[in-house]
């Protein structure tokens, strides 16, 4: 039998496929209009690529787990990115999740269990939403952005908590004559900041992970850093980690 796990997220939809304790396949798609196809798609896809006819059990996560079909059973997305962590890093403490629309912090404890968590699901400044506007206005490519921030040489603040505001401040030190590596250092910082204010109701943790979309840039993953004074561990693949989790539920269920 294999077991699958399919999250299915506001931007994109993640599946990954265990057979016995190994990954043996992933994938990353757009979610698009109808999730429920999407999910079923992923499912048939991986059937296929891995050539089998064997039993899928599959739990579903995410965003838009509600919407698929009623054979697969679903579970939060909190508790499979806390399941999936503990599979990769079983050390971690507190998992700081960025994605295109929402950010979560998620303390985790033995065996992946979830102690505690908050969500920013209301304001895109504290979301990828936010560096997919600062790359429209700097006019390059949104994964482009991380290795921008690391030329620059001055530290500038972004100040506004509302992306719309802060749209109007980056244009006007634009006009100012800013360099655009500053302006991409201060956004990333200011991100990291609304990430470190988001989780600073938890106290004692020590091995810090970064996943979702954004934890594809290696310039968040720096400022978060220097925000955090800490190290931050970014798994291989950083967006597949609700998935991973998802499976190994699969996996375990009675």
């Amino acid at each position: 039998m294999y077991y699958c796990g399919i999250d299915i997220g506001s931007r994109t939809s993640k599946i990954a496929v265990f057979k016995n304790n190994e990954m043996v396949y992933d994938r990353v798609v757009m979610t698009g209009l109808i999730p429920g196809e999407t999910a079923m798609t992923l499912k048939i896809g991986a059937q296929k690529a891995l050539n089998t006819v064997e039993e899928f059990k599959v739990i579903a996560t995410g965003y838009g787990r509600n919407t698929v079909e009623t054979e697969f059973r679903v579970i939060s997305e909190i508790s499979c990115h806390a399941k999936g962590i503990n599979h990769l890093f079983p050390q971690a403490e507190l998992i700081i999740d960025i994605g295109g629309q929402d950010s979560k912090g998620i303390l985790v404890g033995e065996n992946g269990r979830v102690n505690d968590f908050v969500m920013n699901d209301r304001c895109a400044a504290g979301s990828g939403r936010f560096l997919e506007k600062l790359s429209e206005i700097l006019e390059i490519r949104l994964d482009q952005l991380g290795a921008l921030m690391r030329e620059s040489t001055v530290d500038i603040e972004i100040n506004s908590t509302c992306v719309v505001f802060a749209e109007s401040e980056i244009i006007g030190q634009i006009a100012k004559g800013v360099k655009p590596a500053d302006i991409a250092a201060g956004v990333h910082h200011a991100l990291a900041r609304r990430i470190r204010n988001l989780v600073a109701q938890f106290r004692d943790y020590k091995i810090v992970v970064f996943t979702g979309g954004v934890a594809l840039n290696e310039g968040m993953t720096l400022a978060l850093e220097n925000v955090f004074e800490k190290n931050i561990l970014v798994p291989e693949n950083p967006v597949i980690t609700g998935a991973i989790g998802a499976a190994l539920f699969a996996k375990n269920d009675k």
